[in-house]
């Protein structure tokens, strides 16, 4: 394939897949615990370590992360904590985020606001080699934590009070969801840009939801999705010379279009199956609903 002879589209590439793997493999504990903007909001904190970046001549990449973590972590205190007045403490965290990114961007020598919409927006051909070594070992800490933690991060976002009675670190689990959330935010801006990230981590997680009948099913299929769509927008961004972050978006979301029109004849089908194998003496409300997981169907 032509594309692969330029180096900066093997970079884009690998980049690709690599937030393809973490934004869905993140996201389906978001989902899990209705946190689907959460990553909106951490893209938001990042822009300030974008410009921080620039304006002290370090990594963008690496600074990004540092205050998406620390705003994370800020994010899941206020959750704890502000039970009052917490929706105005994160509207003026998420706001002051974007705010001082633009500042401190425009005071850099080297800053511009054609630097920030990269970051914004996500940009293939500005993906340095600096940047996928920081995206491999951000990437790698996602995915040892997403499926190492599979089980505790699952019974946590599911059930907090249960959780806890077990005997499981709840804040401390909570809190490396947050964290982890933030690494993801920085790992996917170079690609699908801060303001999009969010789709990625939520659109494939729903849109597996529509087959998944466990949650083991759905977060494959979930990564699975995200990497063809990151591929898909990666490659159609260079032959179409199209953003990469806003074609990704969409494919996510046809992709969800696509799923929940299979998903309604699936479920009449199982539903119909499940009534032929139903004993003629047992009542209709022994039965279980159609599309959702049974007990022994969990699969964590």
């Amino acid at each position: 394939m032509e594309l692969l002879d330029y180096a900066f589209m093997q970079r884009a590439l690998l980049a690709a897949v690599l937030v393809g793997i973490t934004a869905p493999a993140v996201g389906i504990y978001l989902v899990q615990r209705r946190q689907a903007l959460m990553g909106d909001g951490i893209g938001h904190v990042a822009m300030t370590g974008v410009g921080l970046g620039f304006l002290l001549s370090a990594s963008p990449v690496w600074m990004a992360t540092l205050t998406s973590v620390l705003g994370a972590v800020l994010m899941e205190l206020i959750r704890w904590y502000g039970r009052t007045r917490g929706d105005i403490a994160l509207a003026m965290l998420f706001y002051g985020g974007m705010a001082g990114g633009v500042m401190f961007i425009n005071l850099a020598p080297t800053g511009s606001n054609a630097n920030l919409t990269s970051y914004l927006f996500g940009s293939l051909s500005t993906v340095s080699q600096s940047d996928v070594v920081a995206i491999c070992l951000l990437a790698a800490f996602v995915v040892l934590v997403t499926l190492g933690l599979r089980r505790q991060l699952f019974a946590v976002s599911q059930d907090e009070e249960f959780a806890r009675v077990t005997g499981l670190p709840v804040r401390a689990l909570n809190l490396l969801t947050a964290v982890t959330a933030a690494v993801t935010v920085t790992v996917a801006m170079r690609v699908v840009g801060l303001l999009l990230v969010s789709a990625l981590m939520v659109v494939p997680v729903a849109a597996a939801q529509q087959i998944g009948r466990s949650f083991a099913a759905t977060f494959a299929i979930a990564v699975a999705i995200g990497v063809t769509v990151t591929l898909g927008g990666t490659v159609t961004s260079y032959y179409q010379d199209v953003p990469p972050g806003a074609t990704i978006v969409l494919l996510t979301i046809a992709a969800f279009i696509a799923l929940t029109a299979v998903a309604a004849p699936l479920a009449r089908r199982r539903a119909r199956a499940q009534a032929a194998a139903q004993p003629g003496g047992d009542p209709a409300e022994c039965t279980i609903p159609a599309g959702r997981p049974a007990p022994d169907e969990i699969g964590v």
